[in-house]
């Protein structure tokens, strides 16, 4: 029997490219036209987020939460579960994630954002928009059909990315607490596009790391 060194990554996956990829073709097909809400859903995150009123500012985090919230059960639970056991745990971690923004972003209040001009929120701003736009692009470049690629708000590495993004762009110090979910997922994220091989790695990796260290900055700017 080897030795647990020398195995790859991707000796570790229970899946090939190929059924990881038909996966998401299948995700797509089935949520129709849970897509069309997701687009509302991102457009209004966009606008309320420009808005001082507590109103808006709660919403922005609801909305957040929501889309944690339906990644965790529609994909994780109810298709990546189908070939992948660890899912399951996923599903718990944006749960988990779903209910710390409603805590902390809701009923607390403590997630309110303001977009300036200043370098910080230029860089969040654009890992928000590479997250929502440029990521599906991404993802078609590595290889993906359009019918595979990963969507800002419904499944789970772009969402992770605006996460971080939201967190640099809080007025107030983001609770770490908050960080913590985004960053092991894009990190899980990453090691899996490694594993299969895929561009994408790159992505996930540089804006992960992006969003963590301007969330930190910014964090420790409003204590």
């Amino acid at each position: 029997m080897p030795e647990w060194w020398t195995y790859r990554l991707s000796d570790l996956l229970l899946f090939s490219p190929r059924t990881y990829y038909r996966m998401f073709e299948l995700y797509h097909g089935a949520i129709w036209p849970a897509h069309v809400i997701a687009l509302a859903s991102g457009v209004a995150f966009v606008v309320l987020a420009r808005r001082e009123d507590s109103w808006a500012q709660r919403t922005v985090a609801g909305i957040l939460a929501a889309w944690w919230l339906w990644v965790g059960v529609a994909f994780h639970l109810n298709r990546y579960a189908t070939i992948n056991w660890s899912a399951k745990y996923f599903a718990a971690l944006f749960v988990i994630q779903a209910l710390l923004l409603v805590w902390h972003g809701i009923i607390r209040g403590r997630l309110p954002v303001r977009v300036s001009r200043n370098p910080a929120n230029m860089m969040a701003l654009g890992i928000l928009l590479a997250a929502s736009v440029v990521y599906p692009f991404a993802g078609r470049l590595a290889g993906r059909e359009w019918t595979q690629v990963e969507l800002l708000a419904i499944t789970p590495d772009p969402t992770a990315l605006a996460t971080l993004a939201l967190l640099a762009l809080s007025i107030r110090r983001a609770p770490r607490s908050l960080i913590v979910i985004p960053v092991v997922w894009c990190a899980i994220g990453a090691a899996t596009l490694w594993a299969l091989g895929s561009a994408e790695t790159w992505v996930v990796l540089i804006l992960g790391i992006s969003g963590l260290a301007v969330a930190i900055r910014e964090s420790r700017a409003a204590a």
